[in-house]
This record gives C-alpha cells, structure tokens and sequence, in this order.
C-alpha cells in the first residue's frame, strides 16, 4: 500500500530509535535518511542496516530540497515508503514541504516520533520546560543576524528561558561552537547597548545531549566563552527569571558557580 512513514531516530547512535519506529522500518518496502538536519555522533549505517534488515538510501539536502523529494515521493507511491530523520521528524521544520506535498499527491503519511533534542536539553539542564519562551538558531559568522539577540531580549522581558540551537554544515563537517556564538551575541550587544548579553549573563551550555557523554556547563559568560566542551552537536540556554529549584539542579547538574543563588526571582 502507498504509504510515506516518518520515523525519528532519537539523538546519539541506532539504538535510540523507539520499537515502534524500528517495527515501521523493518516492514518497509524503501528506506530513507538524511543527516544533513543533525548530527549524531555514535550512529552507524551498517550496524542500523543489520539491525532493521534493510539498505537504507542516503538522502542529501539537495534531493530533498532542490529535487522536492522526488525520489522518496516515488518510492511512496509504489508502496510503504519509510524517512528516517534525526531526532523527532519535524521539530524542526525542514521536512514539512515533503509531507504536504505527499498528501497533495493521495500519498497517505503517518509520524513515529522520536527523542527530540528540544526536550533532551531541557532535561539536562533541570530548567522548568514551562518557563522556555521561543526558541532561536545561530547561524554561523558568514550568515550573521540580529535576531538571536532580538529573540533572547524579548523572552527576557518576560521573564522566559530562551533555547539557542547552533548552525551546523553536516556536508561541511561545521558545527558554530558555543564560544563562537557567544561572541556573536557580544558583537551584537556592542552595537545595540541593551544590556541582554554581557560578560554577566547567566548562561548554559549543552553538548552531545542524547549520548552517553553529555556535557553541562552553567556560568556566566565570562566563565563559560572558555569552556571545553569537547565534541558537537552544540546548544545555548540563556536563562530568564530563575527559580530556587531551577538553580540547585544548575549548581548540581552543570556546575554553575555559588554566585548563582543571587539570581533567583
């Protein structure tokens, strides 16, 4: 039957893929991924080809992009027709056009979700997920933009965490490191004067959320600019109005400074 079934594959490596996800692969007449989305770190293409029984057909984005997904649009209307994607398929938005465009076409679509990184983060860091306003991505230098800033800002005022997600270039082998974006912010702060990033600001670092080697590190700026956190993927959490629990699980989990008592509100 022509079917095209969404399947996250998790965070870090083939075994964060659910059951339910590994069952839709394994009955599947086409299997597809891309990687270009997110990058993760332990995944290997031939233990996951031995463990769901399938070739898998690499995907790039100018397949899914340029081409408007013509290949696995095919494949779907030919019989069930599975897209493993990084993380839960469409918390980012990348991939919306080619489920739309397949049910324009009577190809019927489904979504097996997958461990997302919006919530592996928040898990990490022990911030309340209530308290999170938009969430914004960092594009690399070459690409700069105030909007980062302007969307840290506005989640400030009232009183909202703001999650950075780092630009990457999977093809390039690029991933902006939290020192980088860092700076990028302070470039801004220079220029608008408005107080929201300074070498004060509280801020927390994530890598490798998923893995079995995370790294966690709460500070200020100042502090955390020159943290090692070893391998990407990368992610930024600027804190807004921080509660007294949110504080002992970032002194606890992330090594944040004692200094850090003083900010609750």
């Amino acid at each position: 039957m022509a079917e095209l079934v969404f399947v996250g594959l998790g965070l870090n490596d083939e075994k964060g893929i659910t059951l339910k996800g590994l069952e839709e692969t394994q009955s599947a007449d086409d299997v597809f991924m891309e990687t270009y989305t997110s990058r993760m770190p332990d995944f290997s293409i031939e233990r996951f080809e031995t463990l769901c029984g399938r070739k898998i057909q690499m995907l790039t984005r100018s397949n899914l992009e340029e081409e408007n997904g013509k290949l696995i649009l095919q494949a779907a209307k030919g019989g069930k027709t599975v897209f493993l994607v990084p993380g839960d398929p469409f918390i980012a938005t990348t991939h919306i056009t080619l489920r739309i465009d397949a049910e324009k076409q009577g190809i019927p679509t489904r979504i097996v979700h997958g461990i997302s990184i919006m919530s592996a983060i928040i898990s990490l860091s022990g911030l309340h997920n209530y308290k999170f306003g938009k969430t914004v991505t960092v594009p690399f230098s070459d690409n700069s933009s105030e909007t980062p800033y302007n969307v840290i800002s506005q989640n400030q005022k009232i009183g909202l965490h703001t999650l950075c997600l780092l630009d990457l270039r999977q093809t390039e082998n690029r991933y902006l490191s939290i020192k980088d974006a860092l700076w990028q912010l302070l470039d801004v702060e220079k220029k608008k004067q408005q107080n929201v990033i300074t070498a004060g600001t509280p801020v927390v670092g994530v890598a490798r959320a998923g893995s079995s080697d995370p790294a966690l590190r709460a500070g200020f700026v100042k502090d955390v600019v020159n943290f090692d956190f070893g391998e990407p993927p990368f992610s930024l959490i600027i804190p807004g109005n921080l509660h007294f629990m949110e504080i002992d699980a970032l002194l606890a989990f992330a090594g944040a400074p004692l200094e850090f008592r003083s900010l609750v509100r």
